[in-house]
């Protein structure tokens, strides 16, 4: 299929960006959408032209790092994908796709589709973690956890901080990620010992760095690709109240 590409391209964060106009020919519908950048660059090198920059690692949707808007969806149109999975199957002959990188202050524009992430890293190095000493693995099942909190406590865990939430939300609100985050640990016995002092932390440098504040609008739930629930927020604002 033959498809026409409108790709934001920007030098760095303090320059002024554009949308970049490329037209693409016989793309194979079993293509990802990043093999697809893929053949777009080796085309652009081929033509003595600067590649398009776009961050990716693992490609097999675990990573976070692939994120960028497609026409006006964080990751692209269908729920529950990453960009790296997204499959050009599920576009037409013809159609004109609208490429560009996440829109808030904390996520700065490094280069084209490539954002600066790194302030989710900081928020995660204020709390997101047990430092307790636990000593040695311990016998299986000799710390007792209700399954339904085991299952909810994972459900939250296999957010991959890709910044979709942050992307879709009208305040840049990093709630559903931090939320994530401290339910992982909050819905276990071996994170209830450092609860108080995680959730205050999380959330403070969550404020510091610059993120909005969540109005339940829901667009976060609905282009995470792990799609963590919302359900999460309403237990960060329990914990974070218990901790005061």
């Amino acid at each position: 299929m033959n498809l026409t590409l409108k790709i934001w391209r920007q030098k760095n964060a303090g320059a002024k960006g554009n949308f970049a106009t490329y037209r693409m020919e016989d793309v194979s519908p079993e293509m990802s959408f990043l093999e697809m950048l893929d053949a777009l660059n080796k085309k652009l090198v081929e033509e003595d032209k600067e590649p398009v920059a776009f961050d990716h690692d693992c490609r097999e949707g675990i990573c976070g790092s692939c994120g960028m808007y497609i026409n006006g969806h964080p990751h692209g149109p269908v729920p529950a994908v990453t960009t790296c999975l997204l499959s050009m199957r599920y576009f037409s002959d013809g159609d004109t796709l609208w490429v560009e990188p996440w829109r808030a202050k904390p996520f700065p524009v490094i280069k084209d589709l490539i954002v600066d992430r790194s302030a989710f890293d900081k928020i995660q190095i204020a709390g997101g973690f047990i430092s307790i000493n636990a000593g040695a693995a311990p016998e299986s099942n000799s710390i007792l956890a209700q399954k339904k909190n085991a299952d909810s406590a994972f459900d939250s865990s296999i957010c991959i901080g890709c910044g979709a939430c942050v992307a879709a939300c009208k305040n840049a609100s990093a709630m559903l990620f931090v939320s994530a985050k401290i339910s992982q640990f909050a819905l276990l016995p071996q994170g209830r010992i450092e609860a108080k002092e995680r959730v205050r932390a999380m959330v403070e440098k969550m404020d510091e760095l610059g993120f909005g504040n969540c109005s339940n609008t829901g667009a976060c739930e609905a282009e995470c690709p792990k799609e963590i629930k919302l359900t999460n927020i309403a237990r960060l604002n329990r914990e974070y109240y218990k901790a005061y």
